[in-house]
């Protein structure tokens, strides 16, 4: 049998982060192991759990997911997935998250915001 992925979601929002959870657990290849709501619960959180992947908002309390996700990188290099109403194809804050590491990223869809 093989082992699940085991993800930890990071999000200030705590609706993102039960969708997120719910989703990756529906999975059959992947399970949710930990939510952080910033990235210093997150950074603990990931010491104790030692996951296979995380995924990361960008706007946070207490540290900002680019600045985190510098810090993971040349700390515990890990896959990282971006989501947040920031990365969107080809923006700066996108291009940066890729540059420092980052595997893809997901663009949340915002809310109350009409084209």
């Amino acid at each position: 049998m093989n082992r699940k992925t085991r993800v930890i979601v990071v999000d200030d929002s705590a609706l993102v982060r039960s969708l997120l959870a719910e989703i990756i657990n529906r999975q059959p290849d992947m399970e949710c192991i930990g939510t952080a709501n910033d990235p210093l619960v997150a950074r603990e959180m990931i010491r104790e759990k030692n996951p296979d992947v995380i995924t990361l908002d960008i706007e946070m309390p207490k540290m900002d997911g680019i600045d985190f996700l510098g810090r993971i990188m040349r700390l515990r290099p890990m896959p990282v997935l971006m989501i947040s109403t920031l990365t969107e194809r080809g923006a700066e804050i996108t291009m940066r998250a890729l540059e420092l590491g980052a595997v893809d990223f997901v663009s949340k869809p915002r809310v109350g915001v009409y084209a």
